[in-house]
């Protein structure tokens, strides 16, 4: 058969793994990375985090939020990482948050369906550059919202959604479950309260076998079933999750064979247990853009991967 751009999807499974794109987890070294504008970034008090930092009078100012993500861009270039760009649109002022219109899975991109009115058009801009790039999407959410700070990808074989009825609900998340389980992966679907927007504010990948994870905040059978995958956890407070301090991205093994992660200079107390464990960290402040509802995983689609092999 012949593929479509806007689906590469095979029904039945088998679907092929592209030579040049993809990711089988949430930790390979990460060579590729999609990043939105900042050009018309501005808080929106639709989510808890940016409407707390409006409630206790923190201030915005865009110059401040460029010059971040600038440095963000900076960082992950010094890491090894190429960065490609969206194009802006002044109609999306959340477009920064590339994560969620899109997540890159083993067989390609699949297009998300976003909740948020004001962000439901940043689905156009994505489907152009995966198409202008060459880059397969595995196909289009139809069936509901979801967004891409819900999923991930975690290890080879796993997947995991969060469901918060709101961001994420469940017609669209069983409709992608359906499409990885026809890949032969696991995945696992969990329920959480919208207070928390998305999963990627409650627990984020550092490394093979290991996660931060807000254990005040998810509930304990979700605790047990990351453990029951053999993945570790270095526990981070609610107040810290609530200034994205799970929000986090693994770089992958460098080329001294240490295990690297970017963490926003913020999270001091995860940046130390980090350290302690052997880790490589890069620190970037995100401050500014983080007091509207996302940090430095929210910022980022990860494009390529090494692969991590299995049992990794």
């Amino acid at each position: 058969m012949t593929a479509s751009p806007l689906r590469s999807r095979l029904a039945g499974g088998g679907t092929p793994r592209p030579a040049n794109w993809g990711v089988d987890s949430e930790y390979g070294v990460l060579r590729d990375v999609l990043l939105g504008p900042c050009d018309h970034y501005a808080w929106f008090p639709a989510n808890a985090v940016a409407a707390r930092s409006e409630r206790i009078g923190l201030k915005y100012d865009l110059e401040v939020a460029k010059a971040q993500h600038r440095a963000l861009a900076q960082a992950f270039e010094t890491a090894g990482v190429k960065t490609h760009r969206l194009r802006p649109d002044p109609a999306l002022r959340y477009q920064i948050f590339a994560r969620d219109s899109s997540v890159m899975t083993p067989w390609g991109a699949i297009i998300m369906q976003l909740q948020r009115p004001q962000r439901r058009g940043e689905y156009a801009e994505c489907v152009r550059f995966l198409v202008e790039n060459g880059i397969p999407i595995f196909d289009t959410v139809t069936a509901g919202a979801i967004e891409g700070g819900d999923l991930m990808v975690l290890a080879p074989g796993l997947a995991v959604c969060g469901l918060s009825g709101e961001r994420s609900t469940e017609p669209a998340v069983l409709q992608v479950k359906a499409w990885f389980e026809a890949e032969g992966w696991e995945f696992h679907t969990y329920a959480f309260d919208p207070h928390f927007l998305h999963l990627d504010v409650q627990m984020g990948m550092i490394a093979p076998g290991l996660a931060a994870v807000c254990v005040e905040a998810v509930e304990p059978a979700f605790v047990d079933w990351l453990k029951a995958r053999r993945i570790r956890i270095l526990e981070v407070s609610y107040r810290e999750a609530m200034t994205m301090g799970c929000n986090v991205v693994a770089l992958g093994t460098g080329p001294g064979g240490d295990e690297r992660v970017m963490i926003p200079a913020a999270n001091t107390r995860l940046i130390g247990l980090c350290r302690a464990e052997g880790l490589t960290v890069a620190e970037v402040d995100v401050s500014m853009i983080a007091a509207g509802g996302g940090a430095v995983h929210c910022l980022c689609q990860p494009l390529r991967r090494d692969p991590a092999g299995p049992g990794a």
